[in-house]
């Protein structure tokens, strides 16, 4: 399977020349679009051998090889197996899997159909799961025997659930479970909707953190995340046929979308993922060695942990592109990446609800700590609070032009009109994010203008944590904010005031945070929490975070 030369670090760059592939930019998007026909089959149809996914368990030993033909005929028999249970084009359908080929069968399948796959990072707890599939009204759950303990304990509050659906590597399903693979089994190979859905019809479901609310469900389309991944694929990852792409992502979050789903296979570029459990440097640089990883993405966090180890041990001659995304990368990062692979670390940005916006790209040079300069297919613009570019060294708001519309940008919040309306403005999406732009267009990130955490790569809304934290009867009131921290990039860190009757210790802290590891995803846990008498707010009442992360800094916490 799969005999293709696959491209080496003396590959020249898919983009040539950074103005050239701006001004000649032109992705066509047709009325009618499917990415799983359109992509995939047709890839099928045309490369029937070739190796579209490779899994691999933690220890880089191969789970499944998957050719083109076997990923298209995994989404029929899935389709197939969702139209037989009633499961129509619109609906909602919540995955919560791991890094498992049923999670591709589970998530093509629904998209092929028309339905709209939601999905959910593994390490929601029942309470996560509870709110996001009443919210979208998810008419079926697909996770494994893990992930159905904790819908069935939170079924009472999910009326629209009519379908629930387990895989399990052993086969079997919980009772008041199907069994998904079986499921998919007896619905057999054959046809499915022949035209199912046009361009902007619904696709996918992702939840993105917010600071005052609970997570949004952002809404992208057939053709938004279907083909405005190219965007990323094709310039910021630089991917061409032969290559082998590893993305590091739990399923549930944007980024698996946007490292190993349809822009990768439109390049005719094998994906990559890997069952892996806590991270470590050896293992992470053995399995791009042992398989000859081409092009690898994952979040800073995880390069700063790979550049503590001796790069020089290992064989990463085949490896010819790296990018990272999730947060700014640190210059001293990528010059010790440079000096231990001979390779650049290539930043970019975006965010769930858009595709690569803003990238540095192997034709032009880094400048280390930009985020690079806007993708082809977006114009960027760093503008004021006013609405109108901000000078070149003035910090301004990360904008998106959005009209006319780029392919790669989120149809709207699901359900959530105002929350949609107020994200555009004047013809213009506004990300929530700051930065400066330079006299050559590079953009510097600066932070986000909302509150949002971002710890280890994830994105935490502190309205979560502190709704968790107040729910103890020890605790009256509380705020959550980031702390910088060199190797998470920042931490969870609580404020709190105690109810009458109990006092602050060493005890109490330990007790609050495995409280909140229980109600939420246990990521979010606050890992320093600090007992205070009061908060700071503004007139009308609202905590003032800003100044907490100033007395943070300071010292003042």
């Amino acid at each position: 399977m799969d005999e293709r030369q696959r491209p080496g670090r003396d590959a020249p760059s898919r983009m040539t020349s950074y103005d050239d592939a701006r001004a000649s930019f032109d992705l066509e998007v047709p009325s009618r679009c499917n990415p799983v026909l359109d992509i995939v089959e047709r890839w099928a149809a045309e490369e029937p051998d070739t190796l579209a996914l490779l899994t691999l368990d933690g220890n880089g030993e191969v789970v499944a090889r998957q050719s083109t033909t076997e990923l298209a005929a995994d989404s029929r028999r899935a389709a197939r197996a969702l139209l037989e249970l009633g499961v129509t084009k619109g609906d909602p359908v919540f995955v919560m899997l791991p890094r498992v080929p049923a999670w591709y069968a589970a998530v093509l399948g629904a998209i092929r159909i028309g339905a709209m796959p939601m999905p959910g990072p593994n390490l929601l707890t029942g309470r996560d799961i509870a709110f996001r599939m009443s919210r979208s009204e998810a008419v079926a759950a697909i996770t494994d025997a893990e992930g159905a303990a904790k819908v069935d304990s939170v079924a009472a509050d999910l009326s629209a659930l009519r379908h629930r659906l387990c895989w399990s590597p052993a086969g079997g399903a919980p009772p008041g479970w199907g069994d998904f693979d079986a499921l998919c089994a007896q619905a057999g190979d054959g046809e499915t909707p022949a035209d199912p859905t046009a361009a902007d019809d619904p696709m996918l479901l992702y939840f993105t953190s917010g600071t005052v609310a609970y997570p949004k469900m952002v809404l992208h389309t057939q053709a938004s995340y279907g083909l405005g991944h190219v965007i990323t694929a094709r310039y910021w990852q630089d991917l061409r046929p032969g290559d082998l792409h590893w993305t590091v992502s739990d399923t549930g979050w944007a980024k698996a979308a946007w490292g190993g789903l349809f822009g990768q296979w439109h390049e005719r570029a094998t994906v990559v993922q890997v069952q892996l459990g806590k991270p470590d440097a050896d293992t992470i640089l053995s399995m791009i060695s042992r398989h000859g990883i081409t092009s690898f993405c994952a979040p800073p966090t995880l390069y700063r942990l790979l550049v503590q180890a001796d790069l020089t041990r290992y064989d990463l001659s085949a490896l010819r592109h790296c990018t990272s995304a999730g947060e700014p990368l640190n210059p001293e990062v990528i010059r010790v990446w440079s000096e231990g692979t001979g390779l650049t670390v290539y930043d970019g940005y975006g965010q769930t609800e858009t595709t690569n916006v803003v990238a540095n790209y192997r034709s032009m040079p880094v400048r280390p700590g930009s985020m690079g300069r806007p993708t082809p297919g977006y114009e960027v613009e760093v503008l004021g609070d006013d609405g109108r570019p901000a000078p070149d060294g003035v910090v301004g708001n990360i904008a998106v032009r959005a009209d006319p519309r780029p392919i790669g940008l989120f149809a709207a919040y699901y359900r959530e009109p105002e929350a949609t309306a107020a994200a555009f403005k004047d013809g213009w999406y506004y990300t929530g994010d700051k930065a400066a732009r330079d006299a050559d267009g590079y953009l510097w990130f600066e932070g986000r203008s909302d509150d949002v955490i971002t710890s280890s790569a994830y994105r935490i809304g502190p309205f979560e944590v502190e709704s968790a934290l107040v729910e103890h009867p020890a605790v009256a009131e509380a705020a959550v904010v980031g702390r910088d921290d060199p190797q998470r990039t920042q931490i969870v860190t609580a404020f709190v005031i105690l109810a009458p009757g109990y006092t602050g210790s060493d005890e109490l802290t330990v007790e609050l945070q495995d409280h909140v590891k229980r109600v939420t995803a246990p990521y979010k846990y606050p890992r320093e929490i600090h007992f205070v008498a009061e908060l700071p707010k503004t007139v009308s009442g609202k905590i003032r975070r800003s100044q907490l992360r100033a007395d943070l800094r300071t010292g003042g916490g």
